[in-house]
């Protein structure tokens, strides 16, 4: 019996060799459009980028650059292009803390445009001022006169001394000489409005609090500090407050649109975030530790 001849096969009709063929054109075809690959060898500088180059030049030294010193600039900027591309392509941005960080920037200045940036009304203003007053409430301040009396140096006679001297002061009120009276200490005489937490830094919270209780124009005391007594006057005062919203708004709306743009923000994060599946996988963990707990929303793996 005869053989039937074999047809030569026809390999170019094979699926395999199609799939081959499929995938090779894929590969030159990512290659020729990723950045860095053999289509990114263009590199293209608008008359806008060349601007803003010469611009950046002038602001700089206060004067436009000459023809010698834009070819210098120039091939500053193909470097640093040419640069960024290879790097790009050896996946040197991949796992970078600083340029994820920078990325990060970046995406949130281009994120502006979609934030609302229409003044806020009065009204609004207003609202958040009322919602935040421990934000905004001054602390109390006051300005006075002091003079100092050193119980170590006095002893048992200090109650005695300080009444005495406190008559002699009152005798003159705010005009009273009091550089020479009293005893030395590092403190000054005359302490001008100050708010209340830099007086307590300054004398202690104890006296900062009892200062605030004196009543002013007049002699008084003495008001004990961690350096010992004080005959005291008291020249003003004022009590803790929240400002009217005309005294501060530029710092309430800096305030306000801050915080629209920290919710808008989280909002976009939070509508980008529903586009990826999140996965966390489960780590090794000791026999007889805790495992780790899984977040919400998340699925471990």
């Amino acid at each position: 019996m005869t053989p039937c001849p074999v047809e030569p096969s026809r390999w170019w009709q094979e699926p395999l060799v199609h799939f081959l063929v499929i995938g090779a054109l894929l590969f030159l075809a990512f290659n020729w459009w990723a950045p860095g690959g053999m289509g990114s060898s263009r590199i293209v500088i608008t008359p806008g980028q060349m601007n803003a180059i010469t611009e950046g030049f002038a602001r700089t030294w206060q004067r436009p650059p000459t023809d010698q010193e834009v070819k210098g600039l120039l091939d500053e900027y193909l470097r640093e292009e040419i640069a960024a591309r290879e790097a790009m392509a050896l996946g040197l941005d991949r796992d970078d803390a600083v340029i994820r960080r920078r990325l990060r920037q970046k995406f949130e200045f281009a994120a502006e445009d979609a934030i609302d940036a229409t003044p806020p009304t009065d009204a609004e203003l207003q609202a958040w001022l009322d919602a935040h007053p421990a934000t905004f409430t001054q602390d109390a301040q006051v300005s006075f006169l002091q003079v100092f009396l050193n119980p170590q140096r006095r002893g048992d006679s200090i109650d005695d001394d300080a009444r005495r001297l406190r008559d002699q002061l009152s005798q003159s009120g705010a005009h009273a000489s009091i550089e020479a009276a009293g005893d030395s200490v590092m403190l000054p005489h005359d302490i001008p409005r100050s708010a209340r937490t830099d007086v307590a830094q300054q004398f202690g919270e104890g006296f900062a609090d009892a200062l605030l209780a004196l009543p002013v124009h007049t002699w008084a005391g003495p008001v004990r500090s961690g350096y010992g007594l004080h005959l005291v006057y008291v020249r003003e005062q004022h009590t803790r407050r929240l400002p009217a919203l005309e005294d501060i708004r530029p710092v309430v709306e800096r305030e306000f649109t801050a915080d629209r743009r920290r919710r808008q923000l989280d909002a976009l994060y939070a509508a980008q975030l529903g586009r990826y599946h999140i996965v966390i996988e489960k780590r090794i963990v000791a026999p007889g530790t805790a495992e780790a707990a899984t977040l919400p929303g998340r699925s471990p793996q």
